[in-house]
């Protein structure tokens, strides 16, 4: 792995790594040791790569496993806006060696990038509080750039749906069906990839600004997200609401409108896939 020039330039420092638990995990550690950042820490393979709510992330060798440590990137309230900007730079780094991708590529709230309506990357935001230093916040990517979870039938009541497949690790029902670059004819390795979002990442969170820049971080966003205008589920644990998703507030919380009209905000949650711009797709039961 390396970084961009520019990035290097800039004082951004990387620790690539082979096998090792997790890239975040690994950062945190680093954060704990008084390490300021910026540090991207990258990892060949993870032995216990997560996603959000603890949910395992399928990490194999030849996929991109990534995570950026930056010490008081914001106030503290303000982090969780970094998944915005990471899934923006994301995106564009995929774009620029694979441009043919662009239409397909979309987000779904709060965290994810989607393929062909197939989750092909996540992201997840983690923090570190010392008293004495401040906080860290850690950016954690992970791309499926070669291989996905394999697929196996969905199981209802003991019984075999073979007509909704979808996408198992370790056991786990990962809640949206997943893709890889490869799969769709882009021959792109994980060490390209990071050295291209190592730039573009750096361009996004200057553009953020601590928070300032949030209004055309999110603006960009919108412009290629999933499901706006359309009727979504978002389960928050036990929680379920359902009504037609019609953007993002000021923060980033997801706007949902009822039926009645009334507009809801909400601030976390597990969004049921949205119907494809192509056709109506019948919904699985949760999606990640």
């Amino acid at each position: 792995m390396r970084l961009d020039p520019s990035v290097s330039e800039a004082g951004v420092r990387l620790v690539p790594l082979a096998t090792i638990e997790s890239t975040n995990k690994e950062a945190r550690k680093h954060a704990q040791r008084g390490d300021r950042g910026p540090l991207w820490i990258t990892a060949v393979a993870q032995t216990e790569g997560r996603g959000r709510a603890g949910r395992t992330w399928y990490s194999p060798p030849g996929n991109l496993h990534a995570s950026l440590l930056l010490f008081d990137p914001s106030p503290c309230e303000r982090a969780p806006e970094l998944a915005f900007v990471a899934a923006l730079a994301l995106r564009e780094a995929i774009i620029a060696e694979a441009p043919a991708l662009a239409p397909a590529l979309r987000f779904k709230w709060p965290n994810d990038l989607l393929l062909a309506e197939r989750k092909c990357a996540g992201i997840l935001i983690e923090g570190e509080i010392d008293p004495r230093t401040g906080v860290a916040v850690v950016i954690g990517i992970g791309v499926n750039c070669v291989q996905c979870p394999p697929t196996a039938s969905r199981h209802v009541n003991g019984i075999s749906d073979k007509t909704q497949p979808h996408r198992y690790v370790s056991g786990q029902e990962l809640l949206v069906p997943a893709t890889d670059l490869r799969s769709h004819g882009v021959d792109i390795t994980a060490e390209r990839l990071f050295e291209r979002l190592s730039a573009t990442m750096c361009a996004r969170i200057a553009q953020w600004n601590r928070g300032a820049g949030l209004p055309a971080i999110l603006s960009d966003w919108l412009a290629v997200a999933g499901g706006i205008g359309e009727t979504i589920c978002v389960r928050n644990g036990r929680d379920e609401k359902s009504g037609r998703f019609i953007g993002l507030d000021q923060g980033g919380r997801l706007m949902l409108e009822g039926a009645g009209g009334s507009i809801e905000t909400i601030s976390a949650g597990d969004v049921f896939p949205f119907a494809s711009r192509g056709g109506r797709r019948r919904p699985s039961r949760r999606a990640e």
